[in-house]
């Protein structure tokens, strides 16, 4: 199993594009196999934070996701509108008791 968690900040005139973006991703993203679990938030207390925790079966299911057209337009638009990110990939295995 995969998690991705990614956090950014974007410049304020980007906030309501970037958010838009996202939602954009979110349904496509869901429907593909492998794809357990994908949430996009707004920081309450800054508007102008989000942050994404995403549970993928494996790498693969990562990078059919990636691939999709709805989420390469998300990154270009986040690339030119960042101000700070942070992301973190975990590979993690599940025990079952």
């Amino acid at each position: 199993m995969v998690i991705v968690r990614f956090k950014m900040k974007v410049r304020p005139e980007t906030a309501h594009e970037v958010r838009a973006a996202l939602e954009a991703v979110i349904a496509p993203s869901r429907a593909l196999e492998g794809v357990i679990r994908l949430d996009i938030a707004q920081d309450l207390s800054d508007p102008h934070t989000f942050i994404a925790t995403e549970v993928y079966d494996n790498k693969a299911a990562l990078d059919r996701q990636m691939a999709l057209p709805e989420v390469e337009a998300a990154l270009a638009l986040i690339r030119e509108s960042v101000v700070e990110r942070e992301a973190t990939l975990y590979e993690a295995t599940v025990i079952e008791a």
